[in-house]
């Protein structure tokens, strides 16, 4: 008998996930064994506990045991206020070889199963995998808008939130099979990792398409594909040099989930009895040292939405599943990183487990958190090293720069003023004493949370190009949302279903084609070519990758800043002046090192500084000093 994930332990089941064997079911009529997660494990991780989750009708009154099986001991059996669950505490040694665990549930002298659960060799150098770091560049896409390249799974019965590409929040038919055919593209764009929003099952009514309602945590949803198919294209991208970073959820599920009809425990999700507690959204309460612990909890604690139930972190046994799962993942689809989605909002004791169990298991692993607020002192508290007074660390590497991102639109829009334009900017920037590591800080124009930097410019291109300028340039790991290479559009205001809008050319008889560049305006090829450009040459300089940053107070509607490594110096020079004018350069010294001669970076012109900088107007420029 095979796992067939709708329907339980048959015999007609099919390989379980798409991976691998996984686990077989002897079983008599009395217990049908419905979950088993993980799904099958690994020999040789650096943590040998392994905690099986068996979820089945009337399990927990079994007695549990494991046949002989060297290095590999049953430790112990946990059981929940819930009778269909048993949780199996299993002891993996370093000597165990792969092969396939025999567990045998009795009740008295009767046999009622045999859970089989396999054992698997790890992929050599698994551990040592490198994460993304400042080297990278990344493109963050919406599988279920980016390309269409299977439509025979469009429509999955009983899966809800039918595909209807004439509603902007309903489903379009994005998958992996169409980001799969296209990583080509991504790879001659210029970036080295791939950042989908979540692939996992979201069996939800509505707004399924987003992915952050899971509903089912070692399934990908059947619309994307298969558990394979993800296999298949994680491979297929490093084939191009590209990793990818997968999207997590830790602090809450979808009510679709399976769980939600028969939760493990009833402390499992926070207000799982109601009234319905929705979030306050207040993140400084978890580090503000006067905040009411009422308040704390609210945050903590509160749903994310109506149709988000907030998970119990503290819950120990909840707690080891979603380490498990994030491992598993990793490890079975051999991943590059991980994007954790509302960081703060989970647990933060379980948040330090989390992310020092990952990186014990990878320890040059990276994992970025998003932590959705725009002043520096709120974003660097969750940065792995920081000098909390409250003694916390996350453990957490890499963290996503919002302050940037949010300034952006006023950096280049409103008039320049002590704390105004390019001044708001240089204060952001300064605060980076408080990061642990600014080197380390995702930096990003806009996201699949923000209406399009392009339409919030007011469509105009040189400011396009120059907040992309600091987005690759200024220190950190640059991300482009998909779509912003092209001009993308949206409403000004944060319209989810329109920003979100599906990629030219990933359906067939789209007008426009933006893998081939067929149909689109002069602008927006000018646009793709100049940021393929950008890219290409990001990945040969040091100074920016690898560079310590000088930056000067802004002047006149300019924001200089020299990134340099060794002998490699970038200069860039980010320009609001309406005018053509010349810059004066003698107050730059120090990020000169008496070099008179460069190269602009993206029209490949020597430039010649004895004389000052020429400026077009409105236009910033990259310098590579010679």
């Amino acid at each position: 008998m095979v796992f067939n994930h709708n329907r339980g332990w048959t015999l007609r089941g099919a390989l379980a996930l798409g991976l691998s064997l996984l686990g077989l079911v002897a079983q008599a009529s009395d217990l049908t064994v419905q979950h088993l997660e993980p799904p099958h494990w690994w020999v040789g991780m650096a943590e040998p506990r392994l905690q099986v989750m068996v979820h089945a009708s009337g399990v927990s009154s079994a007695d549990v045991r494991l046949r002989p099986y060297p290095g590999v001991s049953l430790a112990g059996v946990q059981r929940t206020r819930n009778p269909n669950y048993l949780f199996l505490d299993l002891v993996v040694q370093p000597q165990a070889q792969p092969g396939l665990l025999h567990l045998d549930l009795s009740r008295g002298a009767e046999r009622v199963a045999t859970v089989d659960y396999r054992l698997q060799a790890r992929k050599p150098g698994s551990a040592q995998r490198r994460g993304f770091d400042a080297s990278d560049a990344v493109y963050l896409l919406m599988p279920d808008r980016f390309a269409n390249g299977d439509p025979g799974n469009d429509m999955v019965v009983g899966l809800g939130d039918v595909m209807d590409r004439t509603l902007p929040g309903a489903r379009h038919g994005g998958d992996l099979a169409g980001m799969r055919a296209h990583l080509d593209y991504i790879a001659a764009m210029g970036f080295t990792m791939v950042w989908p929003t979540p692939l996992l099952e979201n069996r939800q009514p509505r707004h399924s398409y987003h992915g952050y309602a899971l509903t089912d945590f070692y399934r990908i949803d059947p619309r994307f594909g298969s558990n394979q198919d993800y296999v298949d294209f994680v491979a297929a991208a490093r084939t191009q040099g590209v990793g990818v970073l997968q999207d997590v959820v830790l602090n809450h599920i979808g009510t679709g989930h399976w769980w939600m009809q028969d939760l493990p425990d009833d402390n499992w999700i926070h207000h799982a009895k109601g009234p319905y507690v929705e979030t306050n959204n207040r993140h400084t309460t978890v580090m503000d040292p006067h905040a009411a612990p009422e308040d704390r909890e609210r945050f903590l604690q509160g749903w994310f939405d109506t149709s988000m139930p907030d998970l119990n972190q503290r819950h120990p046994l909840l707690a080891r599943y979603l380490i498990q799962n994030s491992i598993w993942w990793i490890e079975a689809a051999d991943l590059s990183g991980i994007r954790e989605d509302t960081f703060s909002y989970a647990d933060p004791q379980f948040l330090q487990q989390w992310t020092r169990a990952v990186l014990r298991e990878y320890p040059h692993f990276n994992i970025v958190g998003e932590e959705m607020q725009d002043k520096p002192h709120q974003i660097a508290y969750w940065q792995k090293g920081a000098r909390n007074r409250d003694g916390y660390d996350s453990g957490l590497p890499s963290l996503m720069d919002f302050a940037v991102a949010d300034a952006l639109a006023p950096i280049l829009t409103e008039p320049e003023g002590w704390d105004k334009g390019l001044g708001r900017l240089y204060d952001i920037v300064s605060s980076d004493y408080l990061y642990a590591d600014p080197m380390h800080l995702m930096l990003f124009a806009d996201n699949h949370d923000r209406a399009r930097i392009f339409s919030v410019l007011g469509e105009d291109v040189q400011r396009l190009q120059s907040a992309l300028i600091l987005v690759a340039t200024l220190r950190g790991i640059p991300q482009v949302f998909y779509g912003t290479e092209i001009l993308q559009t949206s409403p000004s205001v944060r319209d989810d279903g329109r920003l979100r809008a599906d990629f030219p050319g990933g359906w067939a008889g789209d007008r426009a084609n933006a893998f081939t560049g067929s149909g689109l305006s002069a602008a927006q090829r000018g646009m793709q070519d100049w940021l393929r450009h950008l890219l290409q040459w990001r990945k040969t300089s040091a100074a920016v990758t690898r560079g310590t940053l000088l930056h000067y107070v802004p002047q006149d509607g300019t924001y200089v800043y020299f990134r340099s490594h060794a002998n490699d110096t970038v200069m860039v020079v980010i320009n609001k002046r309406d005018q053509a004018s010349t810059l004066d350069l003698s107050r730059f010294q120090t990020g000169l090192q008496g070099r008179t001669l460069a190269t602009d970076v993206l029209d490949g012109s020597s430039v010649d500084l004895r004389a000052g900088l020429v400026l077009p107007a409105g236009r910033s420029r990259v310098l590579q000093l010679r």
